[in-house]
């Protein structure tokens, strides 16, 4: 299992588009999660926070494999990828993505 964490710096003036895909992506949640299953991604969470003036996302994931998840996110043929692709050039400052190190993974298997 491949677990990541990523802080992006968003582009100013981004706060609200950033609400407006997060309802978005609740909104179709069913769809969200079908585009998470064929990327064999058990769990995907976004959190946000302002530092100083600027705005960030952080994204974590936990899957079979980065690559596996990544390919499939590029060739995925559903329309809410399309949105979240659209969001990603809107708002990320690409210059400002930073992966960050995992130090503890804690994980009751039992459970899953």
């Amino acid at each position: 299992m491949d677990v990541s964490a990523k802080i992006i710096r968003l582009k100013t003036g981004s706060r609200q588009k950033v609400r407006d895909w997060a309802r978005e992506l609740n909104r179709r949640r069913n769809e969200a999660l079908e585009t998470l299953r064929d990327e064999g991604v058990e769990i995907e969470s976004w959190f946000t926070f302002s530092d100083k003036g600027e705005d960030y996302l952080i994204g974590y994931m936990r899957c079979e494999s980065q690559s596996k998840a990544a390919t499939a996110a590029v060739s995925s043929e559903h329309s809410i990828d399309e949105y979240h692709q659209r969001f990603k050039k809107e708002t990320w400052d690409r210059n400002r993505i930073v992966s960050a190190e995992l130090l503890v993974d804690l994980c009751d298997e039992q459970d899953e």
